[in-house]
């Protein structure tokens, strides 16, 4: 729940405003900042304070018990201009929730914690469960002292400065280390040597059958009997599975939201095929599979590390879920900082690796945060940066792959997949592709249906391509030519406006957009009839209009170019 604690028209304006930004309403509160805010403190996750940093601080300072559980706090100074997250910056969600609101408002989120402010990973905010001394130990590694980083298995990991050493199991701790964080699902005695800093990765699974009825509590005390006698936390559990017939069970359902898990349940055909140990013929008769607490950590992609536990009541088995690396395919967009998306931005700055080429490395550099390793290749490279970033990810990293526009519109998507990514989590991030961008900058010549085609035959033959062409312009397709012409390919791009201009009037629009969105971007209108090959590069794009397709002017001088939709309601 947000709340906003208002004191005049001008900033209950600004809340809806910031309603309308975060596309969700939020508690009001406009009857007096005094009365308003320590009201809010009880009622609300994350507060948004339309006062000054003074007044709300004096307001707020003898309400401050824990930073686990005050809520978070955010300034708006009355101009709207600035917006500073006071309390709660990472475990409450101020910080990103100061930024969104910011970038809505066109004004300036001030974040002044130390970890954000100099680009280090806060420990408290990687999504695991966590105990310890969080602040000690991210202070040595803001100090730039020699921290270990010690991971049971290789689960994924942010970018970490040069400070930190990652060890893997095995691996001998570095007598110099003023402190330690520990990744682990296992319960870890402190040895109380170095501050240190255990995170529990969500891992585990547990799947659990029982008699109908059976309390949370008693469920809740097999768990946590078959955790301790394997040494697993509880802080790792991921998920409950069991059987569809105990979805609507209560004693589960409790426990599930007792953890702050879901309860995964699956049909008694799935579980009935899975191989399990110690099958049984009492859930057989009432359930119709043998074997319901195994079974479903088994459907849930786990393996078992802790064999059917019962009592009269119920049945636990534990599984954990393989550590996988992360690889994220993400497109930059034309050029342009604005075009490229926040979620592209995020996945950089959270990936530990990231690989592409050169020019689209430099592009997002500011993005890469400090202790990040680079895997950079030339043009022409892309079969060993594809497999590089399949590999890495397969040893446990979180790498992102970088490429212009959108990475599955003739870049780096479609090989990545091809080559095989089993074994690893894939996302794809969609970007802001050329033909758009190009679009966007020549008007509306997209309005109706198109193309795209590339004539470059380094992948695919020129006579196919001349198929491909032939087809667009016999159905009238606005077409947008990518890799329109090299040093070396010059014939192409004539051959090419030779077909369209077979089925079109010689008066059809013919665009060049060159370097879209970027500083050096250059613009060409002509027709097919006076087009002229020779000022497209490879860094341009080329768009041939349909017979529809025709220059407008518009309000602010330009010429654009407009393809119709056709809508009914518009004059013929």
């Amino acid at each position: 729940m947000i709340g906003q604690v208002t004191n005049g028209s001008a900033s209950r304006a600004r809340a809806d405003d910031i309603d309308r930004i975060l596309g969700e309403p939020s508690r009001r509160y406009g009857d007096g900042a005094v009365a308003g805010l320590p009201r809010a403190w009880t009622e609300c996750d994350v507060i948004i304070s339309h006062l000054a940093v003074g007044a709300t601080t004096r307001i707020i300072a003898p309400l401050l018990q824990s930073k686990r559980t005050d809520p978070g706090v955010v300034v708006v100074d009355d101009a709207g201009r600035f917006v500073v997250p006071l309390v709660g910056g990472h475990g409450r969600g101020a910080n990103e929730l100061a930024r969104r609101v910011a970038e809505g408002l066109g004004a300036v989120a001030v974040v002044t914690t130390a970890t954000d402010s100099l680009g280090v990973p806060a420990l408290d905010t990687l999504g695991w469960r966590w105990t310890g001394d969080v602040a000690a130990v991210s202070r040595c590694i803001l100090d730039g002292e020699p921290v270990d980083l010690v991971r049971t298995s290789r689960w994924p990991l942010p970018p970490l400065p040069h400070n930190v050493a990652v060890l893997e199991p095995g691996d001998a701790l570095h007598p110099g280390a003023l402190a330690r964080v520990l990744v682990s699902d296992r319960i870890v005695a402190d040895p109380g040597d170095v501050p240190m800093v255990v995170l529990n990765p969500q891992s585990l699974v547990v799947g659990m059958g029982c008699n109908r009825g059976t309390s949370g509590s008693s469920l809740r005390a097999l768990l946590d009997q078959s955790l301790g006698g394997a040494g697993l936390a509880s802080a790792s559990v991921a998920a409950i599975t069991s059987v569809d017939a105990k979805a609507d069970e209560p004693g589960l359902l409790d426990l599930a939201a007792e953890l702050g898990v879901p309860l995964i349940t699956y049909p008694a055909e799935v579980l009935g095929v899975q191989k399990v140990p110690n099958p049984s013929d009492a859930p057989l008769a009432v359930v119709g599979t043998s074997s319901v607490a195994e079974a479903s950590v088994l459907a849930h992609g786990a393996h078992l590390v802790v064999d059917k536990q019962r009592t009269r009541e119920a049945t636990c088995a534990i599984g954990r879920i393989p550590p996988r690396g992360r690889l994220v395919i993400v497109g930059l967009g034309p050029g342009a900082r604005d075009l490229t998306t926040p979620r592209a931005q995020r996945a950089i700055s959270a990936s530990s690796i990231v690989v592409g080429y050169r020019p689209y490395i430099a592009q997002v550099s500011d993005l890469i945060r400090p202790g990040a390793r680079i895997v950079s290749t030339p043009m022409g490279k892309e079969e060993e940066r594809t497999a590089s970033a399949i590999a890495l990810a397969r040893q446990g990293h979180n790498v992102a792959l970088v490429c212009s526009g959108d990475p599955a519109i003739y870049a780096m998507a479609s090989p990545t997949l091809e080559q095989g990514t089993d074994g690893i989590e894939v996302e794809v991030i969609p970007g802001v592709t050329a033909s758009l961008a190009a679009s966007a900058i020549l008007g509306a010549p997209l309005g109706h249906d198109h193309a795209t085609i590339s004539l470059s035959d380094l992948h695919t033959d020129w006579d196919t391509i001349l198929t491909r062409i032939r087809a667009a312009a016999e159905a009238d397709l606005v077409t947008v030519l990518y890799n329109p012409r090299s040093r070396t390919r010059l014939h192409h791009l004539p051959d090419a406006l030779a077909i369209f201009a077979q089925h079109r009037p010689l008066s059809t629009p013919v665009a060049v957009v060159e370097e879209a969105d970027r500083p050096d971007q250059a613009v060409t209108l002509a027709t097919l009839r006076d087009f002229n090959p020779e000022v497209v590069n490879m860094n341009s794009l080329v768009i041939v209009g349909s017979s529809t397709t025709r220059y407008l002017p518009a309000g602010d001088g330009r010429t654009v170019m407009v393809t119709p939709r056709d809508y009914h309601w518009m004059p013929k």
